[in-house]
């Protein structure tokens, strides 16, 4: 087991987040009760919302018939179980069919396949590289082609908003790029290629066209 301080941030701010709308969530219906009914139904909606931070809290319904009161809906937020949950925040545990493998290289193996997973998304979403199904071997070859640059330029992209611009990710960057936004460009101290002016001609009239409106 091995504990990641960036990962365990990461998972209490989330679990943190899902506590706080819960409880704004649970006051709310504390404050106007509905019916029984009414009640047991947003609760479930607000379960379904709230995910495995639903465990965290203690609620006692009203049972059948009884009035939907302050002293027959209570709720509390279970604290000795969230603070078991936060002190194992950040840690992962590797089962491994491997005999014999150094802990350590185990684990690098694993961080390279969270890192192949992720730019398989990024290819798939960011990028938009859905299959395309090819039936010549130099088209799949120019497919991979395209791909693998899409996702080095996506990579640089990363790096360069790292150290630039660090509150911005790649993805959102090429929408921002879809309207054109200059002062984006010069943020990233990148600049356009020079263009070649617009071919702008005349239509040529059609004399078939020109012979009927005589």
């Amino acid at each position: 087991m091995r504990p990641s301080e960036g990962r365990r941030a990461k998972e209490r701010a989330i679990r943190r987040r899902k506590l706080a709308r819960l409880l704004g969530q649970l006051r709310a219906l504390g404050r106007k009760p509905p019916a029984r009914d009414q009640l047991l139904l947003r609760i479930g909606a607000v379960k379904k919302e709230a995910g495995r931070a639903f465990g965290f809290a203690r609620i006692h319904l009203p049972g059948e018939g009884e009035e939907v009161n302050r002293q027959t809906f209570t709720f509390r937020l279970d604290k000795e179980k969230l603070k078991k949950a936060e002190l194992r925040d950040g840690h992962y545990l590797l089962r491994s069919n491997l005999v014999g493998e150094d802990p350590s290289m185990l684990w690098e193996r694993y961080i390279q396949r969270i890192q192949i997973e992720a730019a398989f998304k990024t290819l798939k979403s960011a990028l938009g590289l859905r299959p395309i199904y090819h039936q010549v071997e130099k088209r799949v070859e120019a497919h991979i082609f395209v791909a693998f640059l899409a996702y080095a330029l996506s990579v640089t992209l990363k790096q360069r908003l790292t150290a630039l611009a660090s509150g911005l990710t790649p993805r959102a960057v090429l929408e921002k790029l879809g309207t054109i936004q200059m002062l984006l460009l010069h943020r990233l101290r990148l600049s356009l290629p020079p263009q070649s002016p617009p071919r702008i001609k005349a239509v040529e009239p059609n004399p078939a066209a020109a012979a009927l409106k005589m």
